[in-house]
């Protein structure tokens, strides 16, 4: 009998120390995953978070965003000192969502003035954005003390615009289009007309 005893205690001790080598070589395995792992995506993903105090980038000069942006957006907003935009509709036979005319695309009407003056005011940050210039390569204006003030007045009278159409106000629409017509031209007399081109914005 002792010696069936030891003959039982040590299959138990053997199986116990196998088992143990199991578990042992599991977790090391499991580590070696998750180091490898690491070592392969952590690159990636300190790649993917954003640098801290990243610089704006400028990509179009003055000329191409009053073109791209500002000029577009106001003549939109404009639309509402003739006619009501309520009464725009879709052309027939034309998919809304390929139209070139926020007017009759699929968010125009109303919501076309709407996104128009918000771009307005958006725009006023890009016209602060530094390292821009103007179409002759002059740097734009910024350290004017104009230059702001009839940014601000473009930032201002958008969001003026913004809740003139959300209200359906097209009175007040007329009297904001007027403001904003004043502001641009005040710019445009300072900096760009009468001026041959390559004085433009000194």
């Amino acid at each position: 009998m002792p010696g069936a005893w030891k003959r039982i205690l040590l299959a138990v001790e053997i199986r116990c120390a196998r088992r143990a080598c199991r578990l042992t070589y599991g977790m090391h395995r499991t580590l070696l995953t998750l180091s490898l792992t690491l070592a392969i995506c952590g690159p990636s993903l300190t790649a993917q978070a954003p640098p801290a105090n990243t610089a704006q980038e400028v990509h179009a000069n003055l000329n191409q965003l009053m073109r791209g942006v500002l000029y577009p957006a106001a003549n939109v907003v404009f639309f509402a000192q003739e006619e009501n935009p309520g009464d725009v509709k879709p052309i027939p036979g034309r998919d809304p969502s390929m139209a070139t005319d926020p007017l009759t695309s699929t968010f125009g009407g109303w919501q076309a003035i709407e996104n128009a003056a918000l771009a307005l005011a958006e725009s006023a940050n890009l016209l602060m954005v530094p390292g821009r210039v103007c179409s002759n390569g002059a740097p734009v204006p910024m350290s004017d003390p104009a230059w702001p003030i009839f940014v601000q007045q473009v930032r201002d009278t958008g969001l003026k615009a913004y809740k003139a159409a959300q209200a359906r106000d097209q009175e007040k629409l007329i009297d904001l289009s007027e403001t904003l017509s004043a502001s641009c031209a005040g710019c445009h007399r300072k900096w760009r007309d009468r001026k041959a081109a390559a004085n433009r914005c000194k």
